[in-house]
This record gives C-alpha cells, structure tokens and sequence, in this order.
C-alpha cells in the first residue's frame, strides 16, 4: 500500500514569499492524482516537499501512515519525473534506466531483465545502445519515465513531463502514462497547467492558485460543481460565462436574478432557491457555461436572454458566437482575493467585497420588467458580458444579428462576494 497525506503543509521562501499556504491533501493508494494550476501557483513545491527535494515551514508529509520529514529523499520509496528529462548524456538509454538499479546494487544479470521488461513496456527496446542525444523528445521522456520505473518505487511523482513535447506526441503519452501506472497499481501523482491533461488523466484533481488549494474532486465534480469563482472560470473552453447579478426574492414564488437589462427566475422549487435567497439586495456572480446555453427564437417561453452578435469564431467543428446581453461580466483574473477561506478584511479580497456590496435597488421586478444596475465605469474589474455561444459550424448569422439562447437553470452556478460557492451542500 501507498497512501500520501499533506496537513497543513505550507512553505515559506526566504525572501518571505508564500509558495504553498496550509494545503491538506491526501491521495489514496494506486490512485492517479494531479495537481492542476497555472505557472508558480505552488504545485512543483508541493511534488518537491513530498519527495524530500525541499523542506516545509510548517506541517506535516505523511507517506503510508508515516511521517517522513526526517527521512532522506533515497529512502521514502519514491520515482520522481521531471520536465526536463534530467538524463545523463555520457551514457546510454540502457545505462540511464539502470542506474538506480546500479546504485542500489542489483546485480548484472538481474539488472539487464529488468531494463529490458521497462523499455519493451515503453516501446524503446530497440534503442538501448544509443545517447540521449540521439533520441527524439518522446524517447528522451520514455527513458526518464523507464528510469522512474525501473526502481518499483511505491509513489510516482511527475513534474509536468510532457510539457516540452509536440501536442500529438502529447497526447498519445498521456494515454500510456495513464494505462502503465494503472496496470502498476502504483501511486501516481502528477503535475501540470494543462487542464485537458488533467481532466483526462485524474481519477482525482487538486486545482492550486497562488498556493492555496481551491478545489478538489474528480474530473467531473470539479467541472460541473467548481468550489469557487476562480475554478470554475479556469476550467473550460470556452471559459465559463460570468456575470454579474443583483438578487430578488418573491417568497415562495421565484428568485429574481436581474442582470441589468434582463432578469432570469430560479423557481422556488429549486433546491438552489433557499441558499440563493439568502443574498436579497445583494449582488452574487453568476456562472453559465456555453453548454448551457441553446439557441432558441426570441417568443421562446421560459428562462431566455435576448442579445446581439458581437462577433463569431469558427473552429471547424462548431463555431462560438460572444453575444451581448447587456450584462456586466466578472473578470477572474483581476479579482486577486477571490480565494476559499479568507476574510473579507484582507486586502484585495476587501476591495472586491466592496465592489459588489453596491446599494440595492428597492423593488423587485416581476417577470417582464427590468432594473438597471448602476453604472460605474471605474470599476476596472467590470466590462460588458460577451455570453459565449455555440453554434452550428458557419452558421447563418454575422456580426450584429439578435440571437435569443434558452438557459439551463439546472446548469447555473452561484458564488459570493469572495468567490466561494453558494449552494456548496446542494447536490
């Protein structure tokens, strides 16, 4: 059995930046975990402290049961891939992938087996005798992962190893980075910002920002439920469409959601209404996907928004029309504090805590009216909705045309002020 568990794991470098800030995580035996975020969001610390490399401020590193913070990196039963390959180039691909065996004093004959099972499962047999420097980057990286492999280590730890390839070549070692580790047993966890990479990889993902762990669940759940504000606009392509919405309720009737020239009902019968209802007055972010969305005729019945083709992208397959709805869109990339778990005191966070807390309109409309929202065109986090669309590929409409799309209730997300999500107990 192979188990890792992080509590409260947080590093500290010296100049005093915060890498990783209080991250629990556990990862269970034979699973293939990966820890998903954007570039210095603490992901490659976290791989780093679990294999020895660095050492946490604080916390404690759990390998089956056992602290292992006193051990060094040789005896905690760990493989560890790294992006750049890191091959000796003075040697062979036969020599690279034996040389922990060497290490270890495994002799000879056993040696060359086992060299020979790793290479023919990764498909290099034929290219044993040669240099790294002969080799392609798909070979170059099936050598580091034979090397990792060879050892039978119980936890295999991969720092982005295919980031330097080809997309083809991509993704055809994605799948046999999946199907080997599985076959193995052998707990796997992985390191990227590619989040197609994780989404078709992971039995589990554990999306970081900032060092801080803002999400995690499988492939699915952190998709379709995101914790927060920050993981449901990273997940996606298109990015998921957010926008802002002032909250009104009718007491067993409906929950108004009025974006500024349009309104959508959250009926009462929808378990979501109660947490919703909660923000009456108040401002929330509202998150559709473009699946969601489903493109209709304006006399429509039902939860529909009426806009205007801002312009059209053609992908060959499908084509993205952006429409504008007179909505005010969230930008989650200026809104640094829209973190879990953080006080609405602490700097950013308090600024945008203060940009939504706006004074609320006195009525609430009924459906078929509007309510303006105030404008204020200082607010650099806010800028004019462009509500992405799919459509047919090369679709009978341009630039200009009025489209009306019928939204998904059941499909909609709700987060606070903070970023967090609203409904989070609702399943």
């Amino acid at each position: 059995m192979s188990t890792v568990a992080l509590k409260d794991v947080t590093k500290v470098w010296p100049d005093g930046t915060m890498a990783v800030d209080r991250v629990s995580l556990e990862v269970r035996d034979g699973e293939f975990m990966v820890l998903l975020g954007p570039s210095g969001c603490g992901k490659s610390t976290v791989l780093r402290m679990i294999a020895g490399l660095e050492d946490p401020t604080q916390g404690e590193i759990l390998l089956n049961g056992e602290p292992v913070l006193d051990l060094p990196p040789r005896d905690r039963s760990i493989a560890m891939v790294f992006q750049d390959f890191a091959l000796y180039p003075h040697m062979s691909v036969a020599d690279n992938i034996g040389f922990p065996l060497k290490l270890s004093g495994v002799e000879p004959g056993p040696r060359q087996e086992r060299i020979g099972a790793v290479a023919g499962a990764l498909g290099i047999g034929e290219v044993l005798g040669r240099r790294p420097s002969q080799l392609s980057g798909g070979q170059r990286q099936r050598v580091a992962m034979g090397r990792a492999m060879v050892r039978r280590p119980g936890i295999f730890l991969m720092d982005e190893p295919l980031s330097n390839l080809d997309s083809g070549l991509r993704a055809e070692l994605r799948a046999e980075i999946t199907s080997m580790t599985r076959e193995l047993g052998v707990t796997t966890m992985y390191v990227t910002h590619d989040q197609a990479e994780a989404l078709t990889m992971a039995d589990r993902v554990a999306i970081m920002r900032r060092g801080i762990l803002q999400d995690l669940g499988t492939p699915t759940e952190v998709y379709r439920r995101p914790a927060t504000l920050y993981v449901a606009a990273f997940l996606g392509s298109p990015r998921m469409n957010l926008l802002e919405a002032q909250v009104y309720v009718h007491l067993d009737r409906y929950v108004a959601l009025n974006f500024g020239e349009q309104t959508l009902y959250l009926p009462w019968s929808d378990p979501r209404s109660r947490a919703v209802a909660r923000y009456h007055g108040e401002r929330i972010v509202v998150g559709v996907r473009a699946e969601a969305l489903t493109p209709v005729t304006p006399e429509t019945p039902g939860a529909v928004l009426h806009g205007r083709i801002r312009y059209l992208e053609h992908h060959g397959h499908e084509s993205l029309a952006y429409l504008d709805v007179g909505a005010t869109a969230i930008v989650v990339d200026e809104i640094a504090g829209a973190t879990p778990g953080r006080q609405p005191g602490s700097g950013a966070l308090k600024k945008l805590v203060q940009r939504l807390s706006r004074p609320a309109a006195e009525a609430a409309p009924e459906p078929g009216g509007q309510v303006s929202l105030l404008n204020d065109p200082g607010r650099h986090h806010r800028k004019p909705a462009e509500l992405s669309v799919r459509l047919a590929p090369y679709p009978a409409v341009s630039h200009g045309h009025p489209l009306s799309v019928a939204v998904q209730m059941d499909s909609v997300h709700f987060f606070d002020e903070r970023g967090d999500r609203i409904d989070v107990g609702w399943r």
